[in-house]
């Protein structure tokens, strides 16, 4: 029997980035594409799931992506993240994205997507490994847990229906 893991909390694997963007990240309407943008969520979300779970992390969904304004080439873009929810091998890992003009220092960050993914934890033979449990801190981590909770339900509600349609 594995041996019970000590609760984290959501600021212990908390992560930022930033970078900023290229013309090589345009879009045909001269913005940056929505796939950059998946890409470094799914990054930074990544290394907040490894750190969370002290080991190897793999994307298991990508369970929304809200894109609310769109990045411009050269805007400076940062991800912030942390894990909203743990069970027993998966995490939910939450990401703000947001974006800033390189050249406007003064310029207010404005909030451009967010999204959640789904994380499995996994061993050295890939199978799924136990990860520890969330402690939230403060109000804003219980808002975000239970919000995670609801978006967990819903996913295996519609993953329900649907194997019921199938069969």
């Amino acid at each position: 029997m594995t041996p019970a893991l000590e609760p984290r909390s959501p600021s212990f694997a908390r992560v930022s980035l930033a970078v900023i963007t290229s013309e090589r990240e345009a879009n045909l309407l001269g913005n940056i594409h929505g796939g950059e943008i998946v890409k470094l969520a799914d990054s930074t979300a990544g290394a907040v799931a490894q750190r969370h779970s002290a080991g190897p992390a793999v994307t298991a969904a990508l369970d929304e992506m809200a894109f609310l304004a769109p990045v411009h080439v050269g805007d400076i873009v940062r991800t912030f993240s942390q894990v909203n929810w743990a069970g027993k091998s998966s995490m939910e890992v939450g990401v703000r994205v947001e974006a800033q003009p390189w050249d406007e220092p003064s310029a207010d960050s404005l909030h451009v997507a967010s999204a959640y993914f789904v994380f499995v934890a996994i061993d050295e033979e890939g199978r799924p490994r136990p990860v520890p449990p969330l402690a939230p801190e403060s109000p804003d981590e219980v808002r975000r847990l239970r919000e995670a909770e609801i978006r967990r339900a819903h996913r295996l509600a519609r993953k329900q229906e649907i194997d019921q349609g199938r069969s």
